[in-house]
């Protein structure tokens, strides 16, 4: 899988600004819904939603650094 990833040209460095870019979206669709719905409850869990990513691009970018260092050996 993780070699299917990297022969489409993605590193480790593009998982790792995914996941900052998720929690600046997460930030910024929580403060629209906030603003939109007036609802703090609703607005948390839009931003749940988008937060959960960041963890996963994080955990992504770490094994393909992982893969490319193994790789050089």
């Amino acid at each position: 899988m993780l070699s299917t990833i990297q022969n489409l040209g993605i590193r480790s460095e593009h998982a790792y600004a995914a996941g900052f870019a998720s929690i600046g979206i997460t930030f910024a669709s929580w403060l629209v819904s906030l603003g939109r719905t007036k609802s703090k409850p609703q607005a948390d869990r839009t931003g749940l939603f988008t937060g959960e990513w960041a963890p996963t691009f994080f955990a992504l970018g770490v094994a393909l650094k992982l893969e490319e260092t193994s790789g050089k050996k």
